[in-house]
């Protein structure tokens, strides 16, 4: 569900912006007649966009397990540039216009950059008294320091459209694959992760399978 709120979030965030591009354009190049039309015929279109603006972004945001500190200016944009919006469009207020849609890129911007961004964190390797420290015990010792938000420690956790790894089916290359590159919501690790790691999260990843 957390996958087809992801991909119906990103349209109507660029149906949205494409929008307001037009509308701002009109306006700054003071075409009002050709604005009041668009404006107009786009009422109901625009109303739909904006609720599901709101709504798939709010379910996602309640539904990651960590909210990076862009995510919140990116919620403080967005919520900021809908009064400017309308203030501005109503009153054919340049400025307010101009102001709205650059907070809307703005906060488009910011999320694209939240999803990238990844921290390096501590790997700690914990393994029984005795035992060898092989690939899967250094592959969950990265998992765990990565993944389990969304994973969870068993793969079964399945948090902001993660997959259910206990039943993947996917070969060791495209578990790669997607750990270097990311996939919806999940953010790429090739230049977080030294590739031992990632080939060892791999060998993890089917220690997982039932």
């Amino acid at each position: 569900m957390y996958t087809g709120f992801l991909h119906t979030h990103k349209l109507v965030v660029l149906l949205f912006l494409l929008l307001y591009v037009v509308k701002t354009a009109l306006l700054l190049l003071n075409q009002k007649e050709s604005l009041a039309k668009i404006t107009k015929f786009t009422k109901v279109p625009e109303m739909i966009l904006s609720t599901l603006f709101l709504v798939t972004g709010g379910y996602m945001l309640f539904n990651k397990p960590e909210i990076h500190y862009f995510t919140w200016i990116k919620v403080v944009a967005v919520f900021a540039s809908i009064p400017l919006a309308v203030v501005g469009f109503k009153n054919s207020n340049k400025v307010l216009a101009a102001l709205s849609l650059v907070l809307l890129i703005t906060a488009y911007g910011l999320a694209e950059m939240a999803k990238r961004r990844v921290e390096k964190k501590e790997v700690i390797v914990e393994a029984p008294a005795g035992s060898t420290i092989d690939a899967v015990t250094q592959g969950k010792a990265v998992f765990k320091a990565y993944c389990v938000a969304c994973h969870g420690e068993d793969g079964k956790l399945m948090m902001a459209g993660a997959k259910d790894l206990s039943v993947s089916q996917l070969s060791d290359a495209d578990v790669k694959n997607i750990i270097l590159n990311g996939k919806n919501s999940m953010a790429p690790y090739k230049n977080v992760l030294a590739e031992s790691e990632i080939n060892n999260v791999v060998e993890y990843v089917r220690s997982l399978r039932k």
